[in-house]
């Protein structure tokens, strides 16, 4: 049975940084696309940042420049280093990978960014 298990987030000043990590424990192989995720209360789950296998990656225009997403392949890690973060940015960030047939979801980690 594989999991997603995500780490990192809490409480930050606006202008602070962290950084999320999320790790698959079982045996998983093929993963095509890493990424993050994130829902607001109130709004829908939204794409803040995906990266391949082969490198490419994508990013939510709000996200870009402060935001940057890397992944580990060995590890089947994938993480998140989020820099100048702002109140709007506090969400429930959810990791996901996406494989050949199947796609997994983090249980997701709370970010709260005061102002």
């Amino acid at each position: 049975q594989v999991q997603l298990v995500e780490s990192g987030g809490g409480l930050v000043q606006a202008g602070g940084s962290l950084r999320l990590s999320c790790a698959a424990s079982g045996s998983i192989s093929s993963i095509n696309l890493m990424g993050w995720y994130r829902q607001a209360p109130g709004k829908e789950r939204e794409l803040v940042a995906t990266k391949t296998s082969v490198g490419t990656t994508n990013y939510a225009d709000s996200v870009k420049a402060r935001f940057t997403i890397s992944r580990d392949n060995a590890k089947n890690t994938v993480y998140l280093q989020m820099n100048s973060l702002k109140p709007e940015d506090t969400a429930v960030y959810y990791c996901k990978f996406q494989g050949v047939s199947r796609t997994y979801w983090g249980q997701g980690t709370q970010v709260t960014v005061s102002s």
